[in-house]
Order: structure tokens, then sequence, then C-alpha cells
């Protein structure tokens, strides 16, 4: 893994697609996230496409014409498939050339016969797909200021647990309710905990639903079985970025956790933003892993390098905004609840991939690995309602003059991220979005039937 940009990170560079060349747009030349995609009103197959401004380039198309050639063959046959899991496989070699590529074919300066090509597709015209056969899914717990957080509302003299500041902790997430962004969060029914000792619990809609503020890190190439992957290594197994939401319904989750962690309070949905931002794109905006207090432990030596602490944060910016049903018929734009920088993990991803494997786990191309919540230090840079609010105590209010401890029925949440940096050009992330709609009637609901029973 290399820490020094290179010429298509140059910030004077410009693509002869114009919307990729406003200061505004996530997807500019120098950035190139790749993600899976359809045509809508078209029987195409899902393909690989690459974003720039507001178009998405299509890489079977541009295999079909040609553009491709001089690239290594199974690189290009890795262009031609409908998921990014092939070419996740192929390593960090593979990545770099068609980042060179792609960068070269899109540059203002390149001269294509473009009407004949027609290697664009608008986004507009486009149904995005999860950018990879997901096989497993890993949700961390990175974020030092979250579990502190999180930890008060529940053990205000000890909020982190001993292990905390010696390992990353995760669970093992559910891979097959992963959704894209766009996917409407159905209200999830589950059991509560009764308001009264020895009482049964309920089976209701949750009334806590909340969300995560997460960044999601995709697997490239995977390790055997009985084989970990070492800290000098870890960033070579890491193809890419993109925003996770895990949604999380508190109360089911406080009913269900102990003795074994989350389980259906987590399972019902996790969205995904579409577009994987490679590793390399990132490059300019890598830095120092998060400064430890000095009374902290020093990590074990599997989870330390010279390397990892010299470069192993990443200073993304990550907002959450809302909006509600009301504000969006009183044409009220969203309002933004936090923002907090990716930077400020106390572990990094080179730390939380060895450690996944430092038990002989193998992971596959394609596996997500998420951060866990992203919360900062400050005021505002809460990544999810349960510290906003602090466990529904404190109520935010939104400028349709309504209030909200957590999510209801018709609320919308987008998570957005982006990198910035003087002398580099803008990049993004594009949004992550998901509505949450409201739950029927169904048998076994608090003793309640269904309307057909």
């Amino acid at each position: 893994m290399t820490y020094l940009p290179d010429e298509t990170h140059d910030p004077h560079l410009r693509s002869w697609i114009a919307s990729a060349n406003g200061p505004a747009t996530d997807f500019p030349v120098q950035n190139l996230p790749l993600s899976i995609f359809k045509p809508l009103h078209s029987t195409a197959a899902p393909r690989i496409g690459v974003a720039i401004g507001d178009q998405i380039l299509d890489l079977y198309a541009c295999g079909k014409t040609g553009l491709l050639q001089g690239l290594p063959e199974p690189l290009q046959q890795a262009c031609s498939t409908s998921t990014l899991n092939a070419l996740m496989g192929l390593g960090e070699g593979a990545s770099h050339a068609l980042r060179h590529r792609l960068s070269q074919l899109l540059q203002i300066n390149t001269t294509l016969p473009r009407d004949e090509l027609q290697i664009l597709v608008s986004m507009a015209e486009s149904e995005m797909l999860l950018p990879a056969t997901i096989g497993d899914y890993t949700d961390f717990y990175a974020s030092i200021f979250h579990a502190t957080n999180v930890g008060k509302l529940f053990r205000p003299n000890n909020p982190l647990l001993p292990n905390y500041k010696h390992l990353p902790i995760a669970y093992h997430g559910r891979a097959s309710s992963l959704t894209i962004s766009g996917t409407s969060i159905h209200l999830p029914l589950g059991q509560q905990q009764p308001a009264d000792e020895g009482a049964m619990p309920g089976f209701d809609p949750s009334q806590r639903l909340d969300y995560e503020m997460e960044v999601g890190l995709f697997v490239g190439q995977g390790n055997e079985l009985g084989m970990p992957i070492g800290i000098g290594q870890a960033e070579s197994h890491l193809f890419g970025l993109c925003l996770v939401n895990d949604w999380s319904a508190r109360d089911i989750q406080a009913w269900e956790y102990q003795p074994l962690g989350p389980f259906l309070g987590k399972s019902f949905a996790t969205s995904l933003s579409p577009w994987v931002v490679t590793t390399e794109a990132l490059v300019p905006f890598r830095c120092p892993a998060y400064g430890r207090a000095d009374d902290d432990p020093t990590p074990l030596p599997y989870l330390s390098s010279l390397q990892n602490t010299e470069h192993g944060g990443i200073e993304i910016t990550v907002e959450v905004w809302m909006s509600s049903a009301r504000m969006r018929k009183e044409a009220i734009a969203p309002i933004r609840l936090s923002q907090a920088n990716f930077a400020q993990m106390y572990w990094t991803a080179a730390q939380m991939i060895t450690h996944h494997t430092s038990n002989g786990c193998n992971l596959r191309p394609g596996d997500l690995l998420a951060s866990g919540t992203v919360s900062g230090p400050e005021v505002g840079a809460q990544g999810s309602l349960l510290e906003i609010t602090q466990q529904g105590r404190s109520p935010i209010e939104l400028p349709s003059g309504e209030t909200r401890t957590f999510l209801t029925d018709g609320d919308e949440v987008i998570l957005r991220g982006y990198c910035e940096k003087a002398g580099y050009t803008r990049i993004g992330f594009g949004d992550c979005r998901g509505q949450i709609i409201g739950q029927g009637i169904v048998e076994g609901r608090s003793g309640q039937q269904s309307p057909t029973s």
C-alpha cells in the first residue's frame, strides 16, 4: 500500500464530462468510485459502473469497444461481470491499473468518439444495486467517543468495559438484510422489556428506532482459513470504503442483548451507499492513527506497526441529515443532526482487518466490515439518536415544530461523507438514504391478530 499521491490525484485534472468539474460534485475525475447499476427501462444485466459527475461510465461497454485493451486479461474479464467481487479479489495491483486507465479515458484532453461508443449512462436513468455479493458482514465498535457516550448512559461511573482499549470489539451481522441506499425500512416488530418485573414482554413495533452513522470497509483479496493477515499487510486486503447505516431498534436490543449481544434489534436492515471509494482515491486524505492518551495501554504487537501509527487514519467528514414526512410536505429542507470525522476512530481499518483474522478466520472478496458508529468528542458530533437525545431524555426539535427522541413512520435519514484537504480536489461518497415506513398488525403482536384472521 502506497501513501504517496500520484498523477491521478492532481487537482488540476478536468474531465470531458462537464458535471464532473463542478466544485460541489462528489465524483470528480480524481475520485472514480465503482458500483453495480442497471439502466432503467432496460433488460440489460447488471454491470460495473464508475461514477463521474452525474454520469456512470459503463465498464462493460468500455470493454466491448476496446477501451480496456492492454490491461491484464483477468482484469478485463472482471470488468465485464455483474458484481465487484472478481475485481476485488484481484488485489491492489489490478485496482491501481484500472484507476490509471479510467483517469486517462476521462480526462478532458482525451479524444474519444463519444457519440458512437455509448459508454455513459445518466445516474438519473439508472438503478443502483449492492456493489458486491456480500458473503459476510461484521460490525465493529471502533469509536471510543461513541462507546463512552453509550457506556455513560448505562454505567455512568465505568462507561468503557475492560477490554475496549485492548482489542477492536465487533459482532457478526446479518448479510442477507443489507440493502442499497433508497430502500424503505420497515419499522421492526420485536419483544420488548416489560414495564413491571415479572410481567410478560410485549411484541410490538419498535418505539426506539435509531440510525448509526458508520463507514463500511470492503475486503479485496481474502486470506486462507488458518492464515492470519499481519498488520503490515492488512491494507493490501482493503479494496474501498462506503457509508453504512446500521439501523438499530434500541428497545428490542435492550431486551435481547444479554448475554450474547445484538440480534433482532439489528438484523432487520442495514443500508449501504452504492459507490465504493477505492483506497487509491483516498491516498491524499490519509493521516496518522488517532492519538491515544498517554495512560492508555499500548496495543499488543500483532495490532501495532509504525506504518499504521503514521498512516492508519483517513480524514473523512461524515454527516447525518434528517427530514420528517411533515417537513417534506411543507418543503422544509432536511436538517443536519451531526458531523464527525472518521480520523478520530480509536481502532484503524488495518487493526480491524488484522484482529478479525488473528484467530485464522478467513475473509473473502466482497466481505463487509463496518466501523461502528462514528462519533466525536464535541457536541454535534454524535452519530446516533441514542447519544444525541441521551436515550430519549432530551428530544430534538425539528424545523417543522415536531420533536424526536427516536425515529418514526415517514422519517428519512440521509448519510453523507466527503474528503477535503488543501491542495487536493474534494471527493465524496454520495448519499446513503433510508425512509421509515410503518408496520401493520401481524399475528402475535401483543396478543392481537392480523386483519385477515
